[in-house]
Order: structure tokens, then sequence, then C-alpha cells
């Protein structure tokens, strides 16, 4: 495994090459110097004076990383690299093992996670920095919808949580019907999760399946806390205080 330190004039190149979408630049690296597409780019403070790799990168990731991501030409440098050789479904080494789709999901980058399945990608790779979850989960919890929405589209295995944060109702029936029903824990979790995705139809139904109103969840928000973070989603809001729903600092 070839390592390359992100302060190195190479690296520097490759990886602005890549984030302004310089397709054929990084075709001509590529080509001179083959090794950089399975290449894992790091930080030298993290690995010297240590036996360990540390967290790296590879070129598909640096692609999606970098909040907010969506770089010029990305589903075209991805085809670059994919053709070069580079592992679709290589990881990132660090506190969590996400994929590059993992980092398109949380980018909310459509254009790239669909060069990336097209390339091979796993769609229901595990490893989410959400609960070592799938690409899907990173794009619900962090709320980007169209990455989420067409990840389902591509054939996405959903959960309760997942489904209750996109409104799929059908799928969300169909989990209560029979006499095998989520956990109490599942459904309050799901309800919080479709108040996060302003989602009334899904959150009216898994309240009427004695969801927890008022569950303090994720980031130590309620429900009603969890939608008016979004300021929007007026219908929902409303429906909820009427219920009773309060805040986490609220009096009970």
């Amino acid at each position: 495994m070839t390592i390359i330190y992100e302060d190195e004039d190479l690296a520097a190149e490759v990886v602005k090459a890549i984030q302004t979408g310089q397709a054929d630049t990084l075709d001509k690296l590529l080509a001179e110097h083959p090794h950089l597409v399975h290449a894992r780019i790091v930080r030298r403070d993290y690995v010297e004076n240590s036996n360990e790799l540390g967290m790296s990168r590879t070129l598909l990731h640096i692609i999606v990383t970098d909040w907010p991501g969506n770089f010029p030409n990305g589903a075209k440098t991805v085809k670059v690299l994919i053709e070069a050789g580079a592992d679709v479904n290589a990881r990132f080494m660090g506190p969590h093992n996400e994929t590059a789709l993992h980092w398109a999901a949380s980018s909310n980058d459509v254009e790239v996670m669909d060069a990336l399945l097209d390339g091979g990608a796993e769609i229901d790779a595990d490893g989410a920095v959400i609960g070592g979850g799938t690409p899907l989960d990173d794009a619900v919890a962090f709320a980007q919808w169209n990455a989420a929405t067409r990840l389902v589209e591509r054939g996405a295995q959903t959960k309760l949580w997942n489904e209750a944060a996109l409104g799929l109702m059908n799928r969300i029936q169909q989990r209560f019907q029979g006499g095998d029903s989520p956990a109490p824990e599942q459904i309050t979790e799901a309800f919080w999760l479709a108040c996060h995705g302003g989602q009334k139809r899904s959150a009216e139904y898994l309240f009427a399946q004695e969801a927890d109103l008022n569950w303090i969840g994720y980031d130590n928000l309620t429900p009603l806390e969890a939608v008016q973070r979004n300021h929007a989603h007026h219908s929902l809001i409303e429906w909820l205080i009427n219920q009773g729903a309060k805040g986490a600092n609220e009096g009970w």
C-alpha cells in the first residue's frame, strides 16, 4: 500500500485536480504515477513515529470529502478513477470505515452516488459514522434527502426509521401487519425520525402505534424540537403541539 502525505507536492497536485474537476489533469497524473490510484492520502502527523497507518483516504474519498462536497465534475472524476483501477468499495481508515458512497450520501451528491453505484459500489455497505450503518443511514441522519431518496430508488434496503423519515407509508404499514410488530423503542425512534424528516403522515401513524411523544432522542432533542430546527413543516409542528408535545427543557 502506497502512503502519500498530504503535504507532499504530488498529493497536493492530485487533490487539487480532483476537487477542481480537472479530470484531464487527473488522467494524466494517473498515467504518470500509476500507484496513485491505490494510494492512501494521510496527514504526516498521524503516522510519524507510529507503526500504524492512521487515518487515511483514498482518491475516491477525496472526491466527496471536505464538507459540503459536490466538487465540479465529480461524476466524471469517479469514472476516471474507476477506469484506472480504483477500488470503489475501499474503506476510510480511522474512527469509522465508511466507503466513498457513504461520504457522497452525507454530502447529498446524487451524481457522484450514481457514478459510484454504476461502478460497482455496494449500496448497503456497513461502516457508517451513524451506528456503523449504510450510506442511506448517513443520508437520513444528516437530512440529505435527495441522496436518501435516490438510494431508495436504486434499491437500498430500508429500516423502519429510514422509512419514517422519508414518509414511505406502504413500507411502514407492512411492518405492522401480522403478529410481529416493531418493538416499542423502534416505534419511538422511528417517530422521532419522522419528525426529523418533516413527515406528518408517518408521524401520525407511529404516534397511533404508541410512540413516545416526548422522547429525548438524537442531539438531545424531542420530536418537536427535531422538526422545529428545520424552520418548516408548520402543520406537523401544530399537530405535535396539539398532541401535547414539548421541548426537552419545558416543564412536564
